[in-house]
């Protein structure tokens, strides 16, 4: 049988990444600008680290495609199984004082996302998912303990009239998610990174519209978490979502979460009608 990491040893390396950023918010950083364009902190940096050692002495024949490790150009090749990470997801926030980011680490198997843990350290709120077991926790922000011991979580599985549509404050305020949500007469809220996966795997929620680019690494550990829950992911052309797109730079040219079969026939078809609207821009 395929070895498999426990959950609670990605949960542990979460929750020392989260530390080690509250640390490093304590004694205070300044940012640089990676060749992208985007920025970087001591504090992406030094979880990346912790993330990466502790992987490699649970799993060295598992290489693992790291947000930061990426930019830096050391990009293994994937295979079936790798890990994704993004060591904190929200870092121009975190720069700005903000407290809306997170620590994302994902399994991938076969293209899949089928293990992730999300760890909101400034909140402490904790998500984590294995195959058909989906859980939240809360932590105390400032040691990682967890206070409030882990139970189940589901995704809504009922028609909710008007659906619920979770987007972040940026992304969430552009013409095609605006269309979107119009489309599907929903009602819209807004949550931080990888927090608005869990919003549907908890049943806060059930629709995630993103039409702009992001990372792999941004979204597969949110993933891993709403599948445990019932829900999941879709292209924006109805399509599965699936990772490991080295040649595509671990791209994702946009995608719809939801909650649901009806709320996903329902994100088509608005995915449709908006695109109609806008005249197919």
């Amino acid at each position: 049988m395929t070895w498999r990491p426990a959950l609670d040893d990605l949960i542990a390396l979460a929750l020392a990444a989260g530390r080690e950023i509250n640390a490093v918010r304590q004694a205070g950083f300044e940012t640089q600008t990676k060749l992208d364009g985007s920025i970087v902190t001591l504090a992406d940096q030094r979880a990346e680290a912790i993330i990466e050692a502790g992987l490699q002495e649970l799993s060295p024949d598992i290489p693992m495609i790291g947000e930061e490790a990426v930019a830096e150009g050391r990009i293994p090749e994937c295979g079936a199984r790798f890990f994704c990470v993004d060591p904190l997801d929200g870092t121009r926030g975190f720069a700005a004082g903000g407290d809306e980011f997170t620590v994302n680490i994902a399994l991938v198997e076969n293209g899949m996302p089928t293990f992730g843990v999300v760890y909101a350290p400034a909140s402490g709120e904790l998500y984590a998912g294995e195959p058909m077991i989906a859980r939240a926790a809360r932590c105390d922000p400032h040691t990682a303990e967890i206070v409030k011991p882990f139970a189940p979580i589901v995704a809504n599985s009922a028609v909710t009239q008007p659906w619920r549509i979770v987007a972040s404050e940026n992304s969430g305020r552009d013409v095609k998610t605006s269309g979107f949500i119009g489309a599907l007469a929903g009602t819209p809220t807004h949550a931080s990174s990888s927090i608005k996966f869990c919003r549907i795997a908890e049943g806060a929620a059930d629709l995630y519209p993103r039409f702009g680019e992001v990372s792999e690494w941004d979204a597969a550990a949110g993933h891993a978490i709403l599948n445990a829950a019932g829900g999941g992911i879709m292209r924006l052309d109805g399509e599965p979502l699936i990772y490991g797109d080295r040649a595509g730079r671990f791209l994702i040219r946009g995608f719809i979460a939801y909650a649901n079969d009806a709320a996903k026939e329902a994100a088509r078809h608005a995915v449709t009608s908006s695109d109609a609207s806008l005249g197919g821009a």
